[in-house]
């Protein structure tokens, strides 16, 4: 039967965040975006537990009016780290504006072009202090694909990507986090549904499935295949022709 030794699991997380910004950054810090959600949240107290709060910089990100947008206040200040706000409302209506004006908008290419924008918001404060971005998907969500392309799914190093949800939500509980944000509903916070909503399917479901392949019912096990199937090509780097040049 499978077991998560979650002290274990953070201690040697840690050590792996030491020692890839040994190699791909000493003394840089670590830039990531702040949602409030679990996943930023336990993210950024690895972050500090590895590196130390003062290397450690949040990037809070709404769009307008952010209903939630105290649960990132209360991550940051709960851990101490240094944070800044950028309202990405006005780049990410002039962006939909744009391309509205020269071809109908899909529903879901709007609905992934705030996270675009803000991951590209979280470079650019990043670049602009040296640091490197962190990437805070979870392996449950890859597993089915939920993130966007070049948006949440991308960064520099990721702590969290072969943790599931249940594993991630572990961590929190043992790093101290208020249980506010650990068992915060995930959601997208644009659509205004829950990732489980929109899926089809709990999380808890799907993580006994990778993890011990227990299996859900046929008709939510086949879904599960189907969307692991489809997003794979997410999590692979972006294939090239081989070309190769032949001498004469």
């Amino acid at each position: 039967m499978y077991h998560f030794d979650v002290n274990r699991a953070i201690e040697d997380c840690c050590r792996w965040i030491q020692d890839w910004f040994a190699e791909n950054g000493d003394g840089c810090p670590a830039v990531l975006g702040v949602s409030g959600g679990k996943d930023s949240s336990v993210c950024a107290a690895l972050l500090c537990k590895a590196l130390g709060v003062h290397r450690v910089i949040g990037v809070l990100m709404p769009r307008g009016e952010q209903p939630d947008i105290d649960d990132s206040m209360l991550l940051c200040k709960h851990l101490g780290i240094m944070n800044v706000t950028v309202n990405v409302g006005e780049a990410v209506d002039a962006v939909a504006k744009a391309v509205a004006a020269v071809t109908p908008l899909s529903t879901q290419a709007e609905i992934n072009l705030p996270p675009r924008i803000r991951m590209t918001t979280v470079y650019a404060v990043s670049q602009s202090v040296g640091g490197r971005v962190a990437n805070t998907c979870n392996l449950s969500e890859d597993w089915v694909g939920y993130s966007t392309r070049w948006g949440d799914s991308v960064g520099d190093f990721s702590p969290l990507a072969n943790f599931t949800v249940t594993e991630v939500k572990a961590i929190g509980r043992a790093l101290g986090l208020p249980e506010r944000l650990v068992e915060k509903p995930p959601s997208d916070g644009l659509c205004g549904k829950t990732d489980e909503d929109n899926l089809g399917f709990t999380y808890a479901a799907l993580d006994l499935y990778i993890r011990e392949g227990i299996e859900p019912d046929p008709e939510t096990k086949a879904l599960i295949d189907r969307k692991h199937k489809m997003n794979l090509f997410k999590l692979k780097m972006m294939p090239a022709f081989p070309f190769n040049p032949v001498s004469e």
